[in-house]
C-alpha cells in the first residue's frame, strides 16, 4: 500500500508520513476532557481528589484488616510422632476416643472455643514425622493464631533433644515469631505413671534450647518475613528462658486418653481453657 501512495502524482512521501504520524483518533476526546477540567472550579477538583484518596485508603486498610483476620484464624497442633496430637485433635472436636495412626498429611476441622464469645478457629493437626514437619509448618505457619506443641510426657527424657530441636526450629522462624501470639506446650499422657510434670519439662527444654542456641551460632537475625529467615532465640547474653520470647508461652498438663482409658473422658480441661482465651 505504501508503494501505491508513493506513486500517486502530486503527493510528497515525507509529507504523507508526517500527516499520518500526527493523526491521533483520541486527540479530540482528550482535548475536550482537558477543556472540561480547565473549566472546573479548583476547589471542586480538590474535593474530588480528596474523595478519591479517602476511598483508596479505606479500601487498602479494609483489605489489610480482613486479610489479617483471615490469615490468623488457625490453631496448629504440632509435635513429634506418637505424642498424641491426632487423638487430642479428636477429643477437642468431639470429645470421643478414636484409634489413631501416624499421620502422613494434615487434618483440619472448625473448632468452637468454650467461651462466651463463641470464638471459632480452624484446628489443624500437622504430621509429626521429621521428614514431613518442615513442609507442613511452611504451609500453615502464616495462618497460625496459636500453636499447641504436644509433648509425650511419659518418654520425654528420651526425646528431649528432638523436642528441643523442633521447638527451636519453630521459634527461630521469623514468620512464627512475628505472627503467632500464643504458644501452648501441652504435656500430654499425664495418665501414665512415669510422666514428667510440665514444670520439669519446661526447665529441661530451656536448658537444652540454650545449648542449641550456642552450638548453632550461625543463626542469623532477620528483619523481613522471607521464607527461611530466622531470628535470634531469646535475649543475647542471657541463658534462654521461654519468658524472653515475644509471644505468650504456657505449659500445661493434659491427657488425651484420660485416666479411665478409651471408655472415659479426656483430661483436657486446662487446654480447652487456654484455647478459650485466644
Amino acid at each position: 500500500m505504501k508503494a501505491d501512495i508513493a506513486t500517486e502524482p502530486g503527493i510528497n512521501m515525507e509529507e504523507k508520513i508526517d500527516v499520518e504520524a500526527g493523526e491521533n483518533p483520541f486527540e479530540p476526546y482528550l482535548d475536550a476532557l482537558k477543556k472540561v477540567l480547565e473549566d472546573q472550579d479548583p476547589i471542586f477538583m480538590i474535593g474530588i481528589i480528596v474523595s478519591l484518596a479517602v476511598v483508596v485508603i479505606t479500601f487498602v486498610l479494609l483489605k489489610y484488616v480482613l486479610r489479617r483476620k483471615t490469615v490468623q484464624s488457625a490453631v496448629l497442633l504440632v509435635g513429634l510422632c506418637d505424642s498424641g496430637k491426632t487423638l487430642l485433635f479428636s477429643r477437642l472436636l468431639s470429645g470421643k476416643f478414636k484409634k489413631t495412626q501416624t499421620s502422613i498429611t494434615d487434618n483440619s476441622a472448625p473448632y468452637k472455643a468454650k467461651n462466651e464469645r463463641g470464638s471459632s478457629w480452624l484446628l489443624i493437626d500437622l504430621p509429626g514425622h521429621d521428614s514431613l514437619r518442615p513442609q507442613y509448618v511452611e504451609k500453615f505457619k502464616s495462618a497460625a493464631r496459636a500453636m499447641v506443641f504436644v509433648v509425650d510426657s511419659a518418654i520425654f527424657q528420651k526425646e528431649v533433644r528432638d523436642v528441643a530441636e523442633f521447638l527451636y526450629f519453630l521459634l527461630t522462624d521469623s514468620v512464627v515469631s512475628r505472627n503467632v501470639p500464643s504458644l501452648i506446650v501441652a504435656c500430654n499422657k499425664q495418665d501414665i505413671t512415669m510422666a514428667k510434670s510440665a514444670k520439669l519439662i519446661r526447665q529441661q527444654l530451656e536448658k537444652e534450647m540454650n545449648t542449641l542456641r550456642v552450638t548453632r551460632s550461625a543463626t542469623l537475625s532477620a528483619q523481613d518475613g522471607s521464607a527461611g529467615a530466622t531470628v535470634h532465640l531469646g535475649k543475647k547474653g542471657k541463658d534462654f528462658e521461654f519468658s524472653q520470647l515475644p509471644m505468650k508461652v504456657e505449659f500445661l498438663e493434659c491427657s488425651a486418653r484420660g485416666s479411665k482409658g478409651e471408655d472415659g473422658k479426656a483430661d483436657i480441661a486446662s487446654l480447652e481453657k487456654s484455647l478459650a482465651k485466644l
